[in-house]
């Protein structure tokens, strides 16, 4: 009996262990379907986050830098603002955005909700006021009906109206990558040259900065560890936060989640090509410098981090009334 309990034993030890290696733990885990618990804020504030009548131009919505078309950016070097103001910073992508530790490059917004009023009131981007805004969205008899319903209130107020976006934004989440299919256990949805491009990623130590569910998000670095990272974009990342010298040129962490359709790379935009980015980043963050075969393997495994993108009709916007300002975006 005790042999057999003895061999029982050894058997389960050997199945964790063989469980262990078939389903190793990774930094990068998978992304989840998003679960909508208010279905009916998140479609006032998918109708908020296209709406441009939130700017004084009534042309610039929240989808105009951060297009859900384009894998959520714009994919300028940096965005245009109201009267064609050329933007300050590269915009970073909404998809996937509630992973992150922070909003922003700076990380200067806590959450999506309060990101969510920062554009609006921006002179250089939507150039409205939030009283502006305000006043546009409670002259809509629609609006004001939708506000009831979800909030329980006629009242229009910018908490309410960051609130709905932000439930929207938090739905936009791209499960189900290629790469996502693998961490599972399907160990055909990727191939032998993106997994040896993934291999590279790890032992280089681009993970230690790109791990999470988002690939990135959750932490604060220094650009320019091992060689100084030159540009003209005047950012000073961190610093401009918390004016500590030590956060000098610490921007927050990109996510890597559809990185092939959010180009171009850094917070100056100034990587056109994955290629090039991979290039300067092992350059100057790690000391590698890349043959152009191990550049390529790294190229093809980021694009196995490429979800399924949101997907959904467009919302019919309520139409203004008689009363609601009229836009002047000539003025």
């Amino acid at each position: 009996m005790r042999t057999l309990l003895g061999m029982v034993a050894l058997v389960c030890v050997a199945t964790a262990w063989a469980s262990a290696q078939s389903a190793p733990q990774e930094l990068i885990q998978p992304i989840e379907a998003a679960a909508v618990a208010n279905p009916a804020m998140m479609e006032l504030g998918k109708k908020l986050y296209f709406d441009p009548r939130l700017s004084r131009s009534g042309f610039i919505s929240c989808n105009s830098c951060h297009n859900l078309s384009m894998g959520g950016s714009d994919n300028l070097k940096t965005s245009i603002g109201h009267n064609w103001q050329k933007g300050p910073i590269n915009a970073p992508t909404v998809l996937n955005s509630s992973m992150s530790v922070a909003q922003f490059w700076d990380g200067r917004a806590v959450d999506l909700k309060e990101q969510a009023g920062g554009p609006i009131a921006n002179p250089g981007e939507m150039a409205f006021t939030h009283e502006l805004a305000i006043g546009l969205l409670a002259s809509i008899p629609q609006y004001v009906e939708e506000f009831e319903r979800v909030f329980d209130t006629p009242v229009v107020d910018i908490d309410r109206v960051t609130k709905a976006i932000a439930v929207f934004e938090e739905t936009l989440v791209t499960p189900n990558a290629r790469f996502d299919r693998w961490l599972k256990g399907d160990r055909s949805a990727i191939t032998a040259t993106e997994l040896e491009g993934y291999q590279l990623f790890k032992s280089s130590g681009c993970a230690m900065c790109h791990n999470g569910p988002a690939a990135g998000g959750r932490a604060f670095r220094k650009m320019g560890i091992v060689e100084p990272y030159r540009t003209d974009n005047p950012a000073e990342g961190r610093f401009a936060v918390t004016g500590r010298d030590a956060d000098r040129f610490s921007f927050k962490v990109p996510s890597l989640r559809n990185v092939e359709l959010t180009y171009p790379y850094f917070h100056d935009g100034a990587a056109d090509t994955l290629a090039e980015s991979v290039d300067v980043m092992g350059r100057i963050q790690l000391g590698k410098r890349y043959s152009p075969e191990e550049n390529a393997k790294i190229v093809a495994f980021l694009k196995t981090l490429t979800g399924d993108q949101p997907s959904f009709q467009l919302p019919q916007l309520p139409p203004s009334s008689d009363i609601t300002p009229r836009p002047n975006p000539f003025d």
